[in-house]
């Protein structure tokens, strides 16, 4: 059974829950994905900005991470660090301060391939240069990167970074072909170095507590069932050209994660510290609780992806979609000049039961609404259980 946290998380305003029927003991868990779109010209910007203090984009951010108050959230577009000087910025001097502050004590800013330079001419111009010839596009280490925040601890030694993943090791992998010459589109040298991911694939479990029967005063005891952050921020399918290599890159991510939950021995599947192998069963046999979230830069119904990654992932029946809403907008995340479209998910496992899940996207005329407009993403939040044992 889970414990909450001393954290309530009810409906909030101006947002709609879609409900679904339960009967259970204990308080929910909130997870969400926010891209914050946190990110500069070069390296540092954006820590300078935050470590002022006033800065009106972390300030409106913060605003929509308060009024909803996830326990875990995973972030897209934030600046990485190996210290992680961007990340503490936001959260201390923004998540935690106002009228309804917010400690996240557990958290982790991601090393990322974007801004990353490689040691070939990945786009055949001659010179070796970022942003383009960067592992992930970037134009400074650590642009674009994902961090995470909990209220509950991370198990680092357990996560698992798929960061120097070869593309090329996947089977089936969708190699660029020049429609022109009907060719690869990339020379062997090339293709056989390019990574897979365009930031990371992160598989992060967050230790929640449960409560069990035992001998303390009250009869219990704390323990802890891992729940299994599955995070990545895929490639947009553009910025290419007719080869489609971004779009191919963006499905074979997603394709990813469709691959890691349902094959636990894929030996393709080595991980940045050399283990091979996808999502594996606990020491009972028990299937993981995990959930899927990121900006995937993918809709199954509408865009430039080639939507039968996305199309897959959602089919998998390890996966559920509880397809969260917000009321003006349905169910899309994100807004790009005048197109509305879903990109940003949080994807439990089917063994989790759903009790509510939203888009935040109010009317624009309410406070929140002015404030969701610090970026072009919006939040997005489920609440989950794990099935009662009784």
């Amino acid at each position: 059974m889970l414990k909450a946290s001393g954290q309530q998380v009810p409906p909030s305003p101006n947002i709609l829950t879609t409900p679904m029927p339960v009967d259970k003991s204990t308080a929910p868990l909130r997870v969400a994905s926010f891209n914050v779109s946190l990110y500069g010209k070069s390296a540092g910007d954006v820590a300078k900005r935050l470590l002022a203090g006033n800065d009106s984009q972390a300030t409106d951010l913060a605003s929509v991470i308060q009024a909803i108050r996830p326990h875990v959230l995973l972030l897209c577009e934030i600046d990485h660090e190996p210290e992680g000087r961007t990340l503490n910025a936001f959260a201390d001097e923004y998540l935690s301060q106002g009228d309804l502050p917010l400690e996240y004590p557990h958290r982790w800013s991601i090393p990322t391939n974007t801004g990353l330079l490689g040691q070939l001419d990945l786009d055949d111009d001659g010179d070796v240069e970022l942003p383009t010839d960067a592992h992930g596009f970037g134009q400074y280490p650590g642009q674009y990167a994902m961090a995470i925040l909990s209220q509950y601890p991370i198990d680092r030694d357990a996560a698992r970074t798929f960061q120097t993943l070869r593309w090329s090791t996947m089977p089936g992998a969708l190699r660029p072909i020049d429609p022109v010459t009907e060719q690869p589109y990339h020379s062997d040298e090339v293709w056989n170095s390019l990574r897979l991911s365009s930031k990371n694939h992160v598989d992060i479990p967050v230790l929640i507590p449960t409560l069990e029967s035992s001998t303390l005063h009250d009869g219990r005891k704390t323990e802890t069932i891992p729940l299994h952050v599955l995070a990545s921020h895929p490639t947009p399918p553009v910025f290419d050209g007719a080869e489609d290599r971004n779009g191919k890159r963006n499905h074979d991510e997603i394709r990813f994660w469709n691959e890691y939950v349902t094959n636990a021995h894929a030996d393709w599947m080595v991980d940045d510290m050399g283990t091979a192998g996808g999502l594996k069963h606990d020491s009972q046999g028990s299937p993981p609780a995990f959930v899927i979230a990121g900006d995937l830069n993918s809709d199954p119904k509408q865009g430039d992806s080639l939507r039968s990654g996305i199309t897959n992932l959602l089919n998998n029946p390890r996966v559920q979609d509880p397809r969260p809403t917000s009321p003006q907008h349905g169910i899309s995340t994100a807004k790009f000049g005048r197109n509305e479209i879903r990109v940003d998910y949080v994807l439990p496992s089917s063994n989790l039961d759903i009790v509510g899940s939203a888009v935040v996207w109010p009317d624009a005329q309410t406070d929140l609404g002015k404030q969701i407009r610090a970026t072009d993403h919006r939040l997005v939040w489920i609440d989950i259980q794990w099935p009662s044992s009784n």
